[in-house]
Parts: C-alpha cells; structure tokens; sequence
C-alpha cells in the first residue's frame, strides 16, 4: 500500500502464456510449468511494493472440459510454486464464461476479456490505483482492459505474444511495451 495515495500499485497478470507455459485448456496442476524469468520478475515487482494479481479466461469450464473446482486447484498449485521462490500472488480472478458455453456458463460476460469487469472488481476489492497499475499478458485481449482502465500495459513474447508481434497484430494496439518475459517487462517497469 502506497500510504501516499492510499490505494496499492498492482501488476495485473494474464497466467497461461504469461506465467505459466501455454497448454492447451490447463485443467490439472501437473501440468503447470513456470515459463523462463517469470520468478526473476514476479519477485523483483514484489519487491518495488506492486501486488500481484492473475487475472484469467477460463473458458474451459463453459466448455464443459473441467470444472471450476480444477481450476481453484491450479491456481492453489501455481501460488504454492511461486509461493517456493518467495512470490507471493495476491488474488486470482477468473471467468468461467463463454458465449458458446453449456448451461449457464454459456453468456457474455463483462468479466470475460478484453471486458474490463475482473480489472474493476479486483481494483475494488484490493484497493488498487489502476492509473498506477500494469497489465501484462501475451494477447490481445489481456491488454486491452488496461489500456480501457488507464493502466500501463506490456505483451510478453512467451505464450502468443511472439507469433502476435511477428504477424504485426500489434499495429492497432497501443501497448507500451513489448518485452521479451516477465523478467524484461519488470526491468522495463522499474526503470
């Protein structure tokens, strides 16, 4: 907490692609893999007194391929490994919703990305400056709720985020910052 301001700075994180290597709909803890620098960066934008919050699209669960009881249980296992480097991760949020889900998953949901609606509640509820606040993530669509909300925003190259700058998807995107993985975003972020 920044006494000054009053409200905490937060570093927002996309997890898969981002924290974590990209799996196609990650559903079990065994197969988390913490991507190269991710520890290294975490802890150095912990250390400068950022929280930090994930922030995910779980879309799996609409999908019927897992269940959001299988999430919660990544997400222990994922805090748990950080946890081991001396990381310690906020809150999580996500949303189960897709527009082509099952039962009552399947809605358009403000919480979904690029919705803005999990960025909102997690400022709301952690008492975050979003204006002093980065969004990291490897798409688009992780991006574009921090530039809604003001926020400085960074894609790391791991996960999508290298084949998105090689297809020149970043065009009509004003991010502000494109670094190599989190270890690079939170050097940039710190300079």
């Amino acid at each position: 907490m920044d006494s000054e301001h009053g409200l905490a700075r937060a570093i927002l994180l996309d997890r898969d692609g981002t924290i974590n290597r990209e799996v196609h709909y990650l559903s079990h803890p065994a197969q988390l893999e913490l991507l190269p620098g991710a520890v290294d960066g975490l802890r150095l934008l912990q250390e400068a007194g950022f929280q930090l919050v994930v922030i995910t699209n779980q879309a799996g669960v609409a999908r019927g391929y897992f269940g959001e009881a299988d999430v919660q249980r990544v997400h222990r296992r994922l805090r748990e490994m950080l946890a081991a480097h001396g990381v310690h991760l906020v809150a999580f949020y996500y949303c189960p919703h897709h527009p082509e889900g099952k039962g009552s998953y399947r809605k358009v949901c403000p919480c979904r990305k690029p919705g803005t609606g999990l960025y909102e509640r997690a400022a709301r509820e952690l008492g975050l400056d979003l204006a002093r606040s980065v969004v990291i993530g490897d798409k688009v669509t992780d991006l574009l709720p921090g530039i809604a909300l003001g926020c400085r925003t960074v894609l790391v190259r791991t996960g999508y985020g290298q084949s998105l700058v090689k297809e020149g998807a970043l065009r009509s995107v004003d991010v502000d910052h494109v670094a190599r993985d989190l270890a690079d975003a939170a050097c940039w972020i710190l300079e």
